[in-house]
């Protein structure tokens, strides 16, 4: 029996029913424009269920969650400065 390599997440984020997100936006090194971008995704789509902001901060979250121990440090460290871009672009912290 041959391993079936399991990438259901690489689907979801890569075509995810509820944001229409940018080419790549999970390297980019820049945590303001990530945060933007998924701002943009997230008020844009009209098949979200939650609000933009839960949407966005969602799928910040289950890249990285799903990425786990494969993704880069330097990377991590970028997608949780997004986080805090996010939040503040919601106007979500002070």
């Amino acid at each position: 029996m041959s391993k079936k390599k399991n990438n259901w997440s690489e689907r979801v984020t890569k075509s995810s029913f509820a944001l229409d997100l940018e080419e790549g936006v999970f390297t980019w090194d820049d945590p303001r424009k990530i945060a933007i971008s998924l701002k943009n995704s997230a008020e844009n789509s009209i098949r979200r269920k939650a609000p933009p902001f839960a949407s966005a901060m969602s799928m910040l979250n289950f890249y990285i969650n799903r990425a786990g121990k494969k993704l880069n440090p330097k990377q991590k460290e970028i997608l949780e400065k997004a986080k805090i871009e996010l939040r503040r672009i919601f106007g979500r912290i002070p």
